[in-house]
């Protein structure tokens, strides 16, 4: 499994920025379902009758589907051009979505976001390779996170819209609503990229070989050890903001919309950055995020340091995305496709470690801010395995 041939240093082929915003406009679409639970899980939980830890399994559920549907949809959809295969994928998603707002009881809506995550793994796995061949080997990162750029803007626009329409008008409305972005972006994605033949019918055992190759191991720890300190936090923003913060709604809205910018500004720097160097921006970030989760609480006391405190967070999250993204495509250099789509199932297992870690910090009666202290942990875990990999094939 193989990305197609490269433009020369510095060029993009001529539809490559049309090509990068319609896999943006995938991005954007999955942003919105994947993060939109969050800022309705106290609605979700009522609307389902089950408490909100509980709620907050509704993502856990989603992390695994992406773990575990990523892989084995990469390797099907191989056979196929990644055009027609990821607007296949938009169709999964709208039709998972719609499913959500279906459902009748939590077993059932649980197992639609489980067959909406089937879409998302797949979709940002062959997506970030689509996006890597339609630039020069200097410029992959950036075009990484132009692609995910989709799912920044999500959580600065799509994800607040939704939480207000589910506010507002229940949460069936807004998952209905959702599963139409998935048809926008299969029209997007028809229109701009380029058809290229489909490749060969992939090696499965040269590939997974490739994959649980020791460098390829550790970056996908790595990136696990990274998502799961985002949503430590991420899942449980809402009611640790009425906690902590006493915030109402608009506050609310407002702090999802400054997370959302946040992503966008880390995504941009953290590709920028990872252009140059992977292990630095890594060591650099990391500690970082780990000091910002640790003060959030104290500065969450008020609106403005709550404001802030998201703002900067999600700055250092997605600062790290790229880098991740890149770094493990590269340690798998040879299977890049699959290594690509199991680092998303790594992101999502991250995530459902971060959830489980929270919910867990809460069922010990620890309390909404040692929810987020406990991501110091995490983030110092994540550069210590950086430094761990830094003198094998991984170094910059």
């Amino acid at each position: 499994m193989t990305t197609t041939n490269m433009t020369e240093p510095g060029q993009k082929l001529p539809s490559a920025k049309l090509a990068l915003l319609s896999l943006a406009c995938g991005a954007f679409a999955i942003g919105v379902t994947e993060f939109t639970p969050m800022g309705l899980l106290p609605v979700l939980a009522e609307g389902v009758h089950v408490s909100v830890p509980k709620a907050g399994g509704l993502v856990s559920a989603y992390a695994f589907g992406v773990m575990g549907g990523a892989p084995v949809i990469t390797l099907f959809l191989a056979r196929y051009p990644r055009k027609y295969a990821l607007i296949g994928l938009m169709v999964l998603y709208a039709i998972g979505n719609l499913a959500s707002a279906m459902s009748g009881s939590y077993s059932q809506l649980l197992w639609a976001r489980v067959l909406t995550s089937c879409a998302h793994g797949a979709f940002f796995g062959l997506g970030a390779v689509e996006a890597a061949s339609l630039v020069a080997p200097n410029r992959q990162a950036s075009a990484v996170a132009s692609m995910f750029m989709g799912l920044t803007v999500a959580n600065i626009f799509g994800v607040p819209a939704a939480t207000w329409l589910g506010d507002t008008l229940g949460w069936r409305s807004a998952f209905a609503t959702i599963s139409s972005l998935g048809l926008i972006a299969g029209v997007a994605l028809w229109s701009a990229l380029p058809l290229a033949e489909a490749g060969p019918r992939p090696d499965v055992r040269a590939e997974l070989k490739a994959i649980l190759r020791p460098n390829t191991l550790m970056a996908l720890g790595v990136t696990v050890i990274g998502a799961g300190a985002m949503f430590e936090l991420y899942t449980y923003i809402v009611p640790m903001l009425e906690t902590i913060t006493k915030a109402g709604p608009t506050l609310i809205t407002a702090a999802l919309m400054l997370i959302g910018v946040g992503f966008s500004v880390g995504n941009s720097l953290g590709g920028r950055a990872a252009d140059r160097s992977l292990v630095g921006t890594l060591l650099t970030v990391f500690p970082l995020l780990g000091a910002i989760m640790l003060i959030f609480p104290f500065a969450a006391r008020t609106p403005v340091g709550a404001l802030v405190g998201v703002f900067l967070w999600g700055v250092a999250c997605f600062s790290l995305t790229p880098a991740l993204q890149i770094r493990t495509m590269t340690a798998a250099h040879d299977a890049p496709a699959l290594a690509s789509a199991v680092n998303i199932g790594a992101f999502n297992l991250g995530n459902a470690l971060g959830a489980g870690l929270g919910g867990a910090v809460l069922s010990l009666g620890l309390g909404y801010p040692m929810v987020s202290v406990a991501g110091l942990g995490l983030g110092l875990l994540g550069a210590l395995m950086v430094l761990m990999s830094r003198t094998g094939r991984l170094a910059p």
